[in-house]
């Protein structure tokens, strides 16, 4: 087996350098459970941030695959095949408020084909140009096109990528008078929102300015647009995370764990902005491949089932409590906050900018984590996770953070020694 030294020398040598990677090498999953080239288990509470909603090799998602490789790889939407239409059918049955749905391959490209269908939608309406914009909120995160990163309402994304598109404005997120004041105007066509804020610092949205913002966009004619890219498929406890709200949108964008691994991105489009893009306005070459199709049926019949999402509810209590009981011993989170099984944890202030060391020292103890920002510690795991992984988990977890005190501590005496105080 090649050293994964070696590896990580071949990713720096032919890979852009956009990415980071941790220092060993991923070789096969089951369940909750990795183990990298060297053999070594590692609990699993990333899902391959948020994607692997089934977790690894599930023996239904892979018969699936499988069965449609054996059958039809690709056609191009100049022909239909069944697969899509299926999923699609069974997409508009499970979320209720939708009509129609465009596939495409990931959550970036759902997001664009959601921001381009609610300007063709204000065009058709009879809109000009500058009564087109698109509100969105800081701390949000809609991808990393040039129209979805100008759309992410955070500058670290947008540095370097100027000119950016015209017609975005931004708000404060869960500021519903702020949200107000924007839309004054009267030039709003479209409001981009997600539920929860992933990238944001696993931030949920309140009851109240969700609802709000559909009041908001009633009353300005403006499309209600949920991002459930990351917060979405059961990740929240309902199958689509508005369903916990009560919220009725116009648009929802689905990505990550629709495949459940596969590459696949979706637009719902509600009764409101449905017909809002015709003929040859928009298209995929891959959307709706019949391959991603297959498997993201499957995925969805497994999310939406009651077994499923009664397990979300049940091991987000669990984690959560988990997560309190070590604060309770160790005093590192300010707040633990979230909807399911997508939490974050926030450091405390005298642990600020610590988060990456701290995934270092969970992978040290046998644990995959993410963070959200550098402050975040952020934890969606399979949806699907059993009780042993999850207390598992949380006992790597608290070793961790153990080493990571004690490794403090030390370095904070070393260098007070230093400095002769």
């Amino acid at each position: 087996m090649t050293d994964p030294a070696q590896l990580h020398q071949l990713s720096e040598r032919y890979y852009l350098p956009v990415y980071r990677p941790h220092p060993i090498v991923l070789d096969r999953g089951q369940g909750s459970r990795v183990w990298d080239s060297a053999g070594r288990e590692y609990v699993d509470f990333g899902a391959g941030i948020a994607v692997n909603a089934l977790g690894h090799a599930h023996p239904a998602l892979i018969a699936a695959l499988t069965a449609q490789a054996a059958k039809l790889w690709h056609t191009s939407n100049v022909f239909v095949s069944e697969p899509p239409l299926k999923l699609a059918q069974a997409l508009v049955d499970a979320a209720g408020f939708a009509e129609q749905v465009f596939f495409c391959n990931s959550g970036a490209e759902a997001n664009e084909a959601a921001i381009k269908l609610a300007r063709q939608w204000a065009a058709g309406q009879g809109r000009a140009p500058d009564r087109r914009v698109i509100l969105t909120f800081r701390g949000g995160f809609h991808g990393r096109t040039l129209a979805t990163v100008t759309a992410t309402a955070q500058p670290k994304y947008q540095a370097g990528f100027e000119p950016l598109p015209g017609g975005f404005r931004y708000s404060d997120f869960n500021d519903l008078q702020a949200a107000e004041a924007a839309m004054a105007a009267g030039d709003v066509s479209a409001v981009l929102v997600e539920p929860v804020q992933g990238e944001g610092g696993v931030t949920p949205a309140t009851d109240d300015f969700l609802h709000g913002l559909r009041t908001l966009c009633d009353r300005h004619g403006a499309l209600l647009m949920l991002d459930e890219i990351q917060c979405g498929m059961g990740r929240t406890g309902t199958l689509l995370a508005c369903d916990g709200y009560g919220v009725r949108p116009d648009v929802v964008t689905l990505a990550k764990a629709l495949g459940a691994g596969f590459p696949i991105g979706a637009m719902l489009v509600g009764p409101a902005a449905a017909g809002g893009m015709g003929f040859g306005q928009h298209g995929s070459t891959f959307g709706g491949n019949p391959l991603a199709a297959a498997v993201a049926l499957v995925a969805l019949r497994e999310i939406a089932s009651p077994g499923v999402l009664a397990n979300v509810a049940r091991q987000a209590q669990a984690l959560r409590a988990g997560l309190e009981d070590i604060n309770r011993d160790l005093g590192v989170f300010g707040e633990i906050r979230g909807r399911g099984l997508m939490l974050g944890a926030q450091l405390r202030p005298e642990s600020a900018g610590e988060a990456s060391a701290i995934l270092a020292r969970c992978l040290e103890h046998g644990l995959l984590l993410l963070q959200a920002g550098p402050d975040v510690l952020r934890f969606v795991p399979a949806l699907n996770i059993g009780d042993a992984d999850v207390a598992e988990g949380l006992q790597r977890l608290r070793q961790a953070l153990e080493a990571h005190v004690v490794a403090t501590r030390s370095s904070l005496s070393d260098a007070a020694l230093d400095t002769g105080n």
